[in-house]
């Protein structure tokens, strides 16, 4: 498998919408997905077909193998990468990360507090409340600063010198009026808003751009994409309203690098810290409650919405059995689950190939968590690794599904609250 890594750039206000409401106002979603950046390419590539001969809309079955083929290239969503360092410093950061729903942080001055002496930190609570739910002991964890109350902490991260910075982006609505087709002139009570994303941040002329990946199972067509989009970088257009100026974005394609499959030191490290903390648990009972040596545990967690289904039903649950069917591993392996975080909402959009709505789906929202444990890790180690590569659930190739094993934001325990 190779990676192209993408770097995509706003030049005018970006109105990309999760769905069409029945209201005024359109909402929009507060990054680029997958499925939009794989739309305006395939568009893009059709527009072109039969106009030229060295790329790949000349070449029917290089598109069939991208798109339509049984193993289609992985469009990844786009998440927001411009990081201000310093005044009027903006660092472009590749490896952006979703929080798990874990994750807390103080209700009064939630954020990272080793950059902002004002924040109160933030720090994960999955490994914590296992071990009291075990020894059958209440979980209320407090910030460690001044003892306050937490709550859930979520969105984009990355990590920089060993510092932890948020990533998040502005909105902002743009109001406009029906026109009369007949007359070009404004149609009478026809007033409707569009919310957008900012191009820029308040008050900079620094646009802000946007981090994702495609991967590619071919390394010539990895090649072939890669030059393709290169050559057209400032002829991309994403997201809705097109027509009226919006969404026009420059995207620079790095060049295909090899995907490492690297999990088995993050779920050895997941593992030492939790029979850790486990000896620190015991003072506060004294049953004979143990972790089993043979017992290996390990977490997925969705770096992006996923569409779950099991037995045909919608659901917002990786059960044991869902995951030995994305894993293609026999029934009879061994495999628990002992904790799940999980939120769902609905998702819509619109399909420009065919020019209607696409159907309603029930989706698991990104940063869901779900903690598992076997006696058989040596079986799952490269199952596991492919699955963090291609995703689980339906419509992967758009970006949805994507997974992290063993993220090391679960390391970071109350009194190490960064």
């Amino acid at each position: 498998m190779k990676q192209i890594e993408l770097q995509i750039k706003a030049l005018s206000p970006l109105a990309i919408s999760r769905q069409k409401p029945g209201g005024s106002v359109s909402e929009a979603m507060d990054y680029i997905p997958g499925s939009v950046i794989r739309g305006a390419i395939a568009s893009k590539i059709l527009q072109e077909s039969g106009h030229y001969s060295s790329d790949l809309s000349q070449h029917g079955g290089e598109f069939q193998a991208l798109f339509l083929g049984e193993t289609p290239a992985i469009f990844r969503n786009a998440y927001p990468a411009s990081l201000e360092i310093d005044e009027g410093k903006i660092d472009i950061q590749n490896n952006i990360r979703i929080l798990p729903a874990t994750v807390v942080s103080s209700k009064t001055k939630p954020g990272f507090c080793l950059i902002d002496e004002n924040k109160n930190g933030v720090f994960d609570t999955l490994i914590d409340r296992f071990c009291a739910e075990r020894y059958a002991c209440l979980y209320d964890p407090k910030c460690p600063k001044d003892g306050s109350r937490v709550e859930p902490f979520s969105g984009f991260y990355s990590i920089l010198n060993e510092n932890y910075y948020s990533h998040s982006i502005s909105k902002r609505l743009l109001t406009r009026v029906g026109i009369n087709r007949r007359r070009a002139t404004a149609e009478d009570q026809i007033l409707y808003s569009i919310e957008a994303l900012n191009e820029s941040k308040e008050k900079r002329e620094n646009p802000i751009v946007y981090s994702g990946s495609i991967l590619v199972p071919d390394s010539e067509l990895a090649n072939s994409l890669k030059q393709f989009i290169e050559q057209r970088r400032h002829n991309f257009r994403v997201g809705g309203s097109t027509s009226r100026g919006l969404g026009k974005v420059e995207i620079t394609a790095k060049q295909p690098i090899d995907v490492k499959l690297g999990i088995q030191d993050r779920i050895q490290k997941f593992n030492e810290k939790l029979r850790e903390r486990w000896q620190t648990w015991k003072i506060f009972n004294d049953s004979k409650a143990e972790l089993s040596d043979e017992q290996t545990y390990f977490t997925i967690g969705l770096q992006s919405d996923a569409i779950l289904s099991e037995q045909w039903r919608r659901t917002t649950v990786i059960s044991p059995e869902m995951l030995k069917q994305f894993a293609e591993l026999d029934r009879s392996i061994c495999l628990d689950l002992h904790a799940v975080y999980s939120s769902y909402d609905y998702l819509s959009g619109w399909n420009s190939a065919w020019g209607l709505m696409k159907d309603v789906e029930l989706i698991t929202n990104k940063g869901a968590v779900y903690l598992f444990s076997t006696t058989q890790l040596d079986s799952w180690l490269k199952p596991l690794g492919e699955l963090e590569m291609r995703g689980v659930g339906d419509r992967t190739c758009e970006g949805f599904g994507q997974i992290r094993i063993c993220d090391e934001f679960h390391l970071i325990m109350r009194e190490e609250a960064v």
